[in-house]
């Protein structure tokens, strides 16, 4: 039986375009968790794992499957109808699972032959025997998985075209913001992989770079934190000569024990979500979690950076409190705070959140002819009406602050800084010049994407 899993591409998404960067290699990782059900799948079904990021295949040109698994964030739904509608047009069954799925749930439903909603593990053995016997269902609630039976990921079927592994060591985010989809997949529960699991899987993975992509690795509490360290302690025990890239919240400033047993296992740079330059900002999307204790958010960074590791910022561009002027405001901000890279977003409504809930009930989801709007849903355009700010306007103060941030002045200043503090100068490097080339193509794609809106938005 021959089993294809297929991780839809976004041609929309400018990182996932080698040819257009060579810097974007190393923004680009792999669809774990398409790797972790081909783990839970039985040695009868010979699996192939399709990475559209990679570019997409000549799909009539491959041997005829016998089942199809697609998953999907919502920006890459549409297409991942599409290759749907392409295998079903052969008489393949097609399975769709992930966020996107489980969110919109009638939608995907008329495009598939089985839908899998939330965390599929516990029931990827029971769809692959009812394939196999003819009988599949229309739809398979998955839940939430126990993770602590989680297998290995299958790193061995995507082990070419990349520049980092992944791997999954928590699932589930206790704050809850807004704008998030991920306490609504997985959980505001916070579960951990048993560290001796995690230290087994990096062993498999090829890579010397490795994404861990848990949404927050060590989470909120003291006994979350504690786990943590035992990670790491087993991590730098190992000896793996692995360098590893994480996201996590700002508490992870917060225990020099924490940071040094990181830097030891391996740690060159943690990711973390600022969102808002303000108080006001900040409370909007529900993330009062950055302003407690009256927290210095530059003496954080600086805490981090002194044992080595990069600090990526990310912040958000649309919210209600955000003024003309805001652009340059988070440019200044994360130049304060000290980061090494800024991610900056739109404000973007996905489906299965509470800001989605809020701007449909006020009618100001200005990009609503789905699926073929998903695509949009990238956090990179703005889809949705903005109280103080124009389409325009919000992509202008965007493109402000994206060059500001990145001026070869500034990059050239961050770059000497990690030199000078001896803190991965060329991963550094690396990250700044992706986001600067990147930065030229954004201009085409909101000056297309403003004829888009134009031509088929009505206002």
């Amino acid at each position: 039986m021959r089993l294809y899993l297929v991780n839809p591409s976004n041609p929309l998404v400018s990182i996932v375009n080698f040819e257009e960067s060579r810097w974007n290699r190393y923004r680009v990782w792999k669809p774990l968790s398409l790797m972790v059900l081909a783990g839970l799948t039985p040695s009868e079904w010979k699996i192939q794992i399709i990475d559209e990021n990679l570019g997409a295949p000549d799909y009539a040109a491959l041997p005829r499957p016998d089942l199809v698994g697609i998953t999907a964030f919502t920006s890459q739904a549409n297409r991942a109808y599409e290759v749907a509608a392409h295998f079903r047009g052969l008489g393949v069954p097609v399975v769709m699972g992930g966020i996107h799925a489980t969110m919109c749930r009638e939608e995907a439903m008329e495009r598939v032959d089985a839908l899998v909603t939330g965390e599929a593990e516990g029931i990827w053995p029971g769809v692959l025997e009812d394939a196999l016997n003819g009988r599949l269902q229309h739809r398979y609630d998955g839940g939430l998985a126990d993770i602590k039976d989680v297998p290995m990921a299958r790193h061995d079927l995507l082990n070419r075209g990349y520049a980092c592994g992944a791997i999954q060591t928590t699932r589930g985010c206790p704050l809850n913001c807004s704008f998030c989809s991920v306490t609504a997949f997985n959980g505001a529960h916070y579960r951990q992989r048993p560290v001796a699991d995690v230290v087994r899987e990096l062993r498999m993975i090829s890579e010397k770079y490795v994404l861990v992509v848990d949404d927050n690795l060590v989470g909120t509490r003291r006994e979350h934190v504690a786990r943590a360290k035992d990670l790491f302690r087993a991590m730098a025990h190992a000896d793996l000569g692995k360098k590893w890239f994480a996201q996590a919240s700002i508490n992870f400033a917060d225990d020099e024990e924490l940071l040094a047993l990181a830097a030891k296992a391996g740690c060159v740079g943690v990711f973390i979500g600022f969102e808002s330059p303000t108080p006001e900002g900040l409370r909007e999307i529900g993330k009062k979690f950055n302003i407690q204790k009256d927290r210095d958010i530059h003496e954080s960074v600086r805490r981090i950076q002194r044992h080595g590791i990069l600090v990526a910022g990310s912040f958000i561009i649309g919210l209600d409190t955000d003024e003309p002027g805001v652009g340059k405001l988070i440019a200044e901000t994360a130049r304060r705070h000290g980061v090494d890279n800024l991610n900056a977003l739109f404000l973007t409504p996905l489906p299965g959140t509470r800001l989605w809930d809020l701007m449909k009930s006020e009618d100001r989801i200005a990009l609503d002819a789905f699926p073929g709007d998903w695509k949009y849903f990238t956090l990179t355009f703005p889809v949705a009406q903005y109280k103080n700010l124009s389409l325009e306007d919000i992509i202008q103060e965007m493109i402000t602050c994206d060059w500001s941030f990145y001026s070869i002045r500034r990059i050239l200043c961050r770059v000497w800084s990690s030199i000078w503090q001896r803190r991965k100068p060329l991963v550094s490097l690396v990250g700044n010049f992706s986001y600067r080339k990147n930065l030229r193509l954004n201009r085409k794609s909101y000056a297309d994407f403003q004829s888009y809106v134009k031509t088929h938005v009505s206002t």
